[in-house]
């Protein structure tokens, strides 16, 4: 039994994964609910949830203790969690950052063999101007970068008037001691679709998904020349089209026609991340299965995804509209408005990339996001086997292949084009040559495949767990504490037990906490002479039983 919006329903809320287009560690994570109804899901809700109450993010399919939901699809759902009789680890925490990592597709290596779609690419390389427009965007002088890095103002300089040139070893300087700019660009896939010419969609869902099938609502289509379709949780998210079987006239012999068709959207994918999560697989993993099954890649949609706000798309529309720009695509779009969010989209079929506001574009749906502008590369059949095939078998990152499409076929300046540079034979170099280039995008384009985008696991410690809880905990906990529930927190602590992990960090921590206690008991900077009883106890007692030598 749950509730939603006060209304009494006898459903059982299954969980069915993550759907943000961003996973932040954060308190509040979106999922994907499906209401459960005599073996069936009937329904279903991207709610948020507090990861604190979540404890941990369920298998997909298992049921999740929900006990009640409110909201609207305008201004979005909110689910609120059976309290359990004694709270255990979380580790929803540990788990979105095995989601981050398993998303930024970048870190694998991608192959560079015979080159039919990047030919005569070039690679801008980090100069002058972009360390300028770097320390603009950082609010820092020559001096304060200086420091930072620990060189000297002098040699900051000879790098912005291009006296000297700037290194790879430089540039991982930079990103090392502002990682604020290499983490705010995150690549992920957002699409993708693979058709299966030896299978069906129960054998897909079942060897190549491994999901359940009894999450995938069966139904008629007439859809791409196909007859049936398997949607998980009913809805188009993850679906698989294919043929259903038939009773032959003749013999009366029901017969099966194989062929069939994978799609993962946007949200597919974000909710596949976690199916993959629970193999122990990755997007490189995956890819080579699928192609063991004849897997053809039919569509590929790469999403580069802008968390710091360095494009800005009302001046992207500006420089559209104004003819700063260079396409080796003659085909272009704008959609939208200021209000909403723009869309720009540069080609046609099968390759198009397009540029679009994702904070408004996720704000109108109800949904909530750190993404605030994203460019997307979509690709079709060969163009998105190309990449494929490139990633699997050669040695080249999906970062640079990425990047190097990016550079290659689009262009943003800081002044209008003049019609005959458009004309001419090597239009790109001229325009390089002789037009100031806009300077975010310049920024996008040099320095996106040297960033980091990959959070790479971190051993936790005393002190990130304190920022943690500083940041995003205590707010929280001065809401419990006011509302008479503080006893139970006190509770809940004193009860849990540590993994070993934690128990090890407690045992480094614990010499240098009780030596800098003391010091602040000595000076008398703790004036509650009943708590410094009690520490000073305990203290003791911890320094009788651990032998410590002082």
């Amino acid at each position: 039994m749950i509730t939603i919006n006060n209304e009494p329903k006898a459903y059982t809320p299954i969980f069915l994964g993550t759907t943000q287009h961003s996973l932040r560690l954060s308190l509040q994570i979106l999922i994907m609910v499906g209401m459960k109804l005599n073996d069936e899901i009937v329904e279903t809700y991207n709610v948020t949830v507090s990861a604190i109450e979540l404890e941990q993010l369920p298998n997909i399919g298992n049921e999740i203790a929900i006990d009640e939901i409110t909201g609207s699809e305008l201004s979005g759902f909110k689910a609120k969690l059976k309290q359990s009789d004694a709270q255990i680890q979380n580790t929803t925490s540990t788990e979105l950052e095995k989601l981050v990592e398993l998303k930024n597709v970048g870190r694998y290596q991608l192959l560079k063999g015979k080159n039919i779609m990047t030919q005569d690419m070039n690679t801008l390389e980090f100069d002058a101007n972009n360390l300028k427009y770097v320390r603009q965007i950082l609010n820092v002088s020559q001096d304060s970068l200086a420091k930072r890095l620990k060189i000297t103002r002098q040699t900051v300089n000879r790098f912005e008037t291009g006296e000297q040139k700037i290194s790879n070893k430089f540039l991982d300087k930079l990103l090392g001691a502002y990682p604020e700019l290499a983490e705010s660009i995150e690549v992920q896939f957002d699409w993708v679709s693979l058709t299966f010419p030896d299978l069906t969609s129960k054998q897909v869902i079942a060897d190549v998904l491994r999901l359940q099938e009894n999450l995938f609502l069966e139904r008629p289509t007439s859809q791409n020349f196909y007859t049936r379709e398997m949607a998980f949780a009913g809805e188009k998210n993850i679906y698989i089209q294919d043929f259903a079987p038939v009773k032959n006239p003749e013999t009366q012999a029901i017969e099966q026609k194989f062929g069939t068709t994978l799609y993962l959207t946007g949200k597919g994918t974000r909710l596949f991340e976690k199916a993959l999560l629970e193999q122990s697989m990755n997007w490189r993993n995956f890819f080579e299965k699928a192609r063991q099954y004849r897997g053809h890649l039919t569509r590929l949609d790469i999403a580069i995804n802008d968390k710091w706000g360095l494009l800005d798309m009302n001046e992207l529309v500006k420089a559209v509209q104004e003819k700063r720009f260079w396409s080796k695509s003659k085909s272009y779009a704008v959609h939208g408005n200021v209000d909403d969010g723009w869309t720009v989209d540069f080609g046609k079929s099968p390759f198009v990339i397009r540029a679009y506001d994702k904070h408004k574009e996720q704000a109108n749906k109800g949904y909530d996001t750190d993404v605030k502008t994203r460019v997307e590369l979509e690709l079709h059949q060969d163009k998105a086997e190309y990449v494929l095939d490139e990633w699997l078998n050669h040695d080249k990152k999906l970062l640079d292949i990425t990047f190097d499409i990016l550079y290659t076929y689009l262009w943003f300046t800081n002044e209008p084009i003049d019609a005959q540079k458009l004309k001419s034979d090597k239009v790109r170099e001229v325009i390089e040559q002789t037009v100031e280039p806009m300077p975010a995008w310049s920024l996008l384009t040099a320095l996106g495949n040297r960033m980091k985008f990959v959070r790479q696991p971190k051993k936790q410690s005393v002190e990130r767990i304190e920022k943690w809880v500083l940041q995003s905990v205590v707010p929280s906990l001065a809401v419990l504490k006011k509302t008479g529930h503080w006893h139970e927190i006190i509770e809940a602590i004193n009860s849990v037990e540590l993994s070993a992990e934690h128990q090890k960090l407690v045992e480094a921590n614990l010499v240098y906490a009780i030596t800098s206690a003391k010091s602040v008991l000595h000076q008398g900077n703790i004036n509650f002479d009943k708590e410094k009883e009690k520490y000073d106890e305990e203290t003791a007692e911890f320094e009788k039983k651990a032998n410590l030598p002082f």
